[in-house]
């Protein structure tokens, strides 16, 4: 097992055994529970669906994902993500997976929603310079020109323009794991990760350390 969901507490920072102080993001993460578990006999590839354990119950399960779960013999969850595993895992539908896969110094890494900004302009969205702050100028956080008028009389697909900022998926590669509380299934992870304070992540070993 090389993954885990969680929930992201907030930021603090410790002091390693050296003497320094780094920022951490502290990480509920677990426990889950395999709900499925996929084979390249069944599925085309190796695999295993977990869910993450919440006090509250989640409101509005479909009779589909009722049989689901039951299949499984789990209570119904609210927050599925699926890792992929090494043919030779012995995994099944039931088995509780916690913080305790991961170990201090491991790399991990973390993927969630960001923090959604709203509709911004062009330097805020996009770093632009802006125009004159002078008087008169009439073009202070405009984005300028977008395009040709004669030729080719269009704007190009990819322009850098105002619009939604943030609330997209946000992956965070080569975190260290600093402290590992098995007890408390909780994740102290160097530096920050994506997402709101209570948001949902996606964490598993990094791809490439």
């Amino acid at each position: 097992m090389n993954g885990i969901l969680g929930k992201k507490l907030g930021m603090t920072q410790i002091f390693l055994e050296d003497g320094r102080v780094v920022p951490v993001t502290v990480v509920k993460a677990g426990p889950c529970l395999v709900v499925q578990r996929k084979t390249g006999e069944s599925d085309g590839y190796e695999a295993v669906q977990i869910g993450l354990v919440e006090e509250k119950a989640p409101r509005g399960v479909t009779s589909p994902m009722r049989g689901h779960f039951a299949k499984a013999g789990v209570a119904p969850l609210r927050r599925l993500a699926e890792f992929g595993i090494e043919a030779g895992d012995e995994a099944k539908a039931g088995d509780e997976v916690k913080a305790s896969i991961f170990e201090v110094d491991d790399y991990v890494d973390v993927v969630g929603t960001g923090k959604g900004k709203g509709f911004q302009g062009v330097m805020r969205r996009h770093g632009h310079g802006g125009g004159r702050a002078t008087h008169g100028s009439m073009f202070h956080r405009a984005p300028g020109s977008i395009g040709q008028a004669s030729d080719p009389s269009r704007v190009f697909p990819g322009l850098k323009a105002p619009g939604q900022m943030g609330n997209k998926r946000v992956t965070t590669k080569n975190l260290k794991v600093v402290k590992v509380d098995e007890e408390r299934d909780l994740l102290y992870i160097r530096g920050a990760v994506p997402g709101p304070r209570d948001g949902y992540l996606a964490i598993q070993k990094a791809k490439r350390g």
